[in-house]
């Protein structure tokens, strides 16, 4: 890649494809504009050429304005636009001169003047010139003269590119360098001159390196210990950084930035450091002296050797600049109160290429109508009518269009970084099918929720129980599960499915209406060869029984009902024949439970139950044949069955050998 940036002494570009823009970050809404580019100019046989500003143009317009913090300063996107295969990269020394060229000087003067153009790729929202007075049509209609074409980027992309920045900013100044590194599409860049410092470090056995960034724009993340790769000369060290005021050192109380570099011995004061910072292991606080401090270090090392050695290699992040676009899906019944306290932070999360859905299922709350008011920005799908979860999302998910779907109750708050984790793991491994996150419980953090906790299996006779809860007794979560593993189901409180193999498995069974038909569905995606997943390392947490408690008498009878029609559409037929007369036996053994209790309707649940499915049953066979036919068609290797499947009796072992946590299964 060329660099210049002496615009008296530029070469000839052939046929030139020239984008314009501040790049800051060059983030993957910028990758994309970038690969049109080089696309364009490989098509005429071309160069692609990147034209920034330095300094930034409201830097010299507004000399006052102090609040721009800049992703990146010049040299490091210099190095990033490299990195994406730009042919060159074109340094304009922005001045107030150059700020008074009008739109006609703009055009004639600069672009075609000094770049002759083929092909110009421009946001729909550009304006240039004096007073901003060109735009677009400006450029448009001076291509004809001068013999260049207009490519305008759709104003949806320019709005996710403005959006991408702000996540990112917001991501970096919370110091979440994964969030970061997601939007980024590379880890966050901080470079600068190796400075003298007081040789407090050297003293203690964590000689570092003090950074001097020289652009007081920057932006940088807030106080404490990173992880960091260390570039000097070509080579690539470990490192750790240091980023604060020093509390423990009081006679030493300014702001630093300083690294430790492993296995690192060369003296390099005055010469340049570039950092790649990957995780942030803990805040800045003060020790009770050197000794406390050092003793603690030792531990940040040997927590920044582990997480540098876990960390995606360059290649990973170069396939996930391009995130596959994925749609969040909101079944809403009823749900306004929740869509306005949850759905704010499902609109903050900070993966970068996903579409927000709230498909309506005949509520009488006003949802609809409050959606329209106070979130324009959300796609809204009236279903005209309570079709229940099953067919509800059925119904809805006709309408949309993405390689990913993410099913997410309106009861559920999301947090930061929740769906990276996931799609990241799909995208890894295609026979994936299904995945969920670490369900914990909104009104008992620390414990697992019910529905769905860290990940679902099923015992022998088909009942369902979690990592992190068995019946009605919920676990804490203490990192037991924290394992991504394979599962059984994934709770359709917020579930991760591929759209494809969704559509192709003809979706939920709508007879559910609600309540196991993820299983169901699960159950034919492991008959067909696809795994399902949990990743703890993505977690939200779940209020629970919003649209129907959990311990209703209606509740009662779907999950008995539904249970038992999972398990003629899908279980062995040598199996059912035992099966079925012992699960009628529990479900008898459940009813005098209930008659303890006190609980008569959840009695006549159960015989409600029973009287639903038992007349349905051929109508069940026509379907168990229809899902052998699906399962045949959409086959990927041997059936997964037995992954996340209890052998034993979960009746059994909760009752009489009092096993009450899945740990001690």
């Amino acid at each position: 890649m060329r660099v210049f940036k002496d615009l008296n002494h530029l070469p000839p570009f052939r046929n030139a494809v020239v984008t314009i823009g501040s790049f800051d970050g060059v983030h993957i809404g910028h990758q994309h504009i970038l690969q049109k580019v080089i696309s364009l100019a490989e098509s005429i046989d071309g160069e692609s050429v990147v034209i920034v500003f330095h300094p930034h143009p409201r830097l010299v317009v507004y000399p006052k304005d102090d609040s721009m913090k800049l992703i990146t300063t010049t040299d490091e996107k210099v190095q990033l636009l490299h990195r994406y295969g730009i042919d060159n990269v074109v340094v304009v020394p922005f001045t107030i001169e150059f700020s008074q060229l009008s739109a006609d000087e703009y055009i004639q003067k600069f672009l075609v003047g000094k770049f002759h153009p083929r092909y110009i790729v421009i946001g729909f929202d550009h304006r240039f010139g004096l007073n901003r007075q060109g735009d677009i049509n400006y450029l448009k209609w001076y291509g004809a003269e001068y013999g260049y074409s207009v490519v305008e980027i759709p104003k949806q992309e320019v709005e996710d590119i403005t959006v991408s920045s702000t996540k990112v900013r917001r991501a970096l100044e919370a110091g979440d360098m994964g969030a970061a590194r997601r939007l980024l599409g590379h880890y966050f860049p901080l470079s600068g001159t190796v400075a003298h410092g007081n040789k407090i470090g050297s003293g203690i056995g964590f000689p570092t390196a003090n950074l001097e960034t020289g652009e007081k724009h920057k932006l940088v993340p807030p106080p404490g210990i990173y992880a960091a790769w260390v570039y000097h000369d070509k080579e690539r060290y470990g490192g750790m950084l240091y980023i604060g005021d020093r509390p423990t050192l009081r006679q030493f109380r300014n702001r630093t930035i300083e690294t430790n570099i492993f296995g690192f011995e060369k003296n390099i004061y005055g010469e340049q450091l570039q950092l790649e910072l990957v995780e942030r292991i803990r805040d800045d606080r003060q020790f009770d002296g050197l000794e406390a401090l050092k003793k603690q270090l030792e531990k940040d090392r040997s927590q920044a050797h582990q997480i540098l050695q876990s960390s995606p290699d360059p290649g990973w992040e170069k396939k996930m600049s391009r995130f596959p676009r994925a749609a969040i899906v909101i079944l809403n019944f009823n749900g306004r109160a929740y869509l306005e306290q949850f759905l704010p932070g499902v609109l903050a999360s900070t993966y970068p290429n996903c579409e927000v859905v709230v498909a309506d299922n005949g509520s009488t709350d006003g949802s609809l109508a409050f959606l329209a008011e106070h979130f324009p920005e959300v796609r809204r799908i009236d279903l005209r009518g309570n079709h229940g979860y099953a067919q509800g999302y059925n119904l809805a998910l006709r309408h949309v269009d993405a390689p990913y779907y993410i099913l997410l109750n309106s009861d559920v708050e999301v947090t930061p970084g929740w769906i990276e984790p996931v799609i990241e793991l799909m995208e890894r491994d295609p026979a994936v099918g299904a995945c969920q996150p670490k369900i914990l419980a909104y009104h008992n953090r620390p414990y697992f929720e019910y529905a769905g906790a860290c990940g679902g299996w099923i015992d022998a006779l088909g009942y369902p129980l979690c990592r992190g809860r068995i019946f009605a007794i919920t676990e804490k979560d203490e990192g037991q599960y924290d394992k991504k593993e394979e599962i059984f189901w994934a709770t359709g409180a917020a579930f991760f499915v591929r759209s494809k193999l969704f559509q192709g498995l003809e979706g939920f069974d709508p007879d559910y209406f609600a309540h196991s038909e993820e299983i169901d569905l699960c159950w034919r995606m492991k008959r067909a060869g696809y795994k399902v997943m949990v990743q703890p390392g993505s977690v939200v947490y779940h209020v629970g029984g919003g649209t129907l408690s959990y311990h209703t008498p209606r509740k009662v009878y779907l999950n008995f009902r539904n249970s038992l029609y999972t398990l003629l559409k899908n279980e062995k037929p040598i199996r059912l024949a035992w099966i079925l007369p012992l699960r009628l036996l529990l479900d008898g053994l459940a009813a005098l439970l209930f008659l303890s209790q006190g609980k008569f309707s959840h009695i006549r649940s159960i015989v409600r139950a029973h009287w639903a499915f038992f007349p349905h049953f051929r109508h069940t066979l026509r379907k168990r044949r229809r899902v052998v036919e699906l399962v045949r068609q959409h086959s990927i290797g041997p059936a997964r069955e037995q992954e996340g499947r209890y052998r034993g009796s979960i009746v059994w072992s909760y009752f009489a050998r009092r096993r009450h946590f899945f740990k001690n299964l």
